[in-house]
């Protein structure tokens, strides 16, 4: 096995000191005024060399692991996969390293999580967490761990989300517009924030409109089981005498759910039915007609957090940071066809 080069072997070779190539290798020949044709000649021969730095001696020097643990409800979620991959990118050009897991909206797997990552010297934390976890969170702030929450938050963290709340009355007001007036919504049952702001700005674009809220309109369902609770659902809400003519729902994966089962009963979306989902998904290309969502910006939401992460891991941010960020409606041929003026519908689910 060929002997691993060291920091000494390069200044022998050139003739300098080792704190000089040490400098130099980590980005800091600035700060000791190394100058430009020395640089260049010690990195070129690091480079012929492959010299690898020695991570664990750093980490000692340091105090810093150069590593994130990334938290979230289902990596094989499209949503949370894509955030993922741009926390992953932005964090690497940044020098630092990401190790992703998920917590299946679980409490316990959650607690379990944090604290492996932890043990494991991970720099920062992000996190979409799960119900239940508030104490969790709360614990690690009271220690003054770099965290930030995504998507989902408790008040007085640093998280970055979107206006759940303003997202949520356009897409009602968007499907008022179009001509229904007896919108369903469909979310989690939840005492989570983001949820609660989703209800929320669905029930006030109908009173802003002199709709009158129906209680059956909102339909909410456990992690748990789901398949079978949305189905469930979907039976109870589009029968005859309830008629409704659009819907909203919070998530991606209860629209997927819940078009298959409206789809294959025979309900024609946007006649009977007009649609409207919360985030993207790959598979809303894939019904017809093409599903209209809410689009949050993946991109923002990932970059946001690993800026946020960094400035707590340097300790440059003081008091809790929240950023918010703007969500479009991306309107598609499921939620803009009026509904026929003689509205009856017969469903058979």
């Amino acid at each position: 096995m060929n002997k691993k080069v060291s920091l000494k072997d390069i200044a022998e070779q050139l003739g300098v000191s080792t704190a000089l190539v040490s400098y130099v290798l980590n980005n800091k020949e600035r700060k000791a005024r190394v100058g430009d044709e020395t640089v260049r000649k010690i990195r070129q021969l690091a480079a012929s060399l492959d010299y690898q730095p020695n991570i664990i001696a750093r980490s000692l020097q340091s105090g810093k692991t150069n590593t994130i643990g990334v938290i979230v409800a289902d990596i094989s979620n499209p949503f949370f996969s894509s955030i993922a991959r741009i926390i992953e990118d932005e964090a690497m050009k940044r020098d630092y390293v990401v190790f992703f897991s998920s917590s299946d909206e679980d409490a316990d797997k959650s607690k379990q999580l944090i604290d492996m990552f932890i043990h494991r010297g991970v720099d920062a934390l992000i996190i979409a967490p799960s119900e239940n976890t508030e104490k969790q969170i709360r614990r690690l702030i009271k220690q003054r761990f770099p965290l930030v929450l995504i998507d989902r938050y408790f008040p007085g963290s640093d998280y970055v989300v979107i206006d759940n709340f303003q997202a949520s009355y356009n897409a009602t007001n968007h499907l008022i517009q179009a001509g229904r007036n007896r919108i369903a919504m469909m979310a989690y049952d939840t005492g989570m924030e983001h949820m609660k702001e989703r209800i929320r700005g669905y029930r006030t674009a109908l009173k802003d409109n002199n709709i009158r809220f129906d209680d059956s309109w909102l339909i909410t369902v456990s992690y748990q089981d789901l398949a079978r609770h949305v189905r469930k659902a979907i039976k109870n809400i589009t029968t005859p005498t309830l008629g409704v003519d659009g819907f909203i729902f919070a998530t991606n994966s209860l629209a997927v759910l819940s078009l298959k089962v409206l789809i294959s009963s025979g309900i024609r979306i946007p006649t009977h039915l007009a649609v409207v989902s919360f985030d993207e998904s790959d598979a809303f290309d894939l019904f017809y007609p093409p599903v209209s969502y809410v689009r949050q910006s993946l991109y923002d939401i990932g970059k946001s957090a690993v800026d946020l992460a960094l400035r707590r891991i340097k300790g440059e941010s003081k008091g809790p940071q929240q950023i918010v960020i703007d969500a479009r409606l991306v309107v598609r041929e499921s939620s803009i066809m009026p509904p026929p003026l003689s509205n009856s519908p017969h469903y058979n689910v």
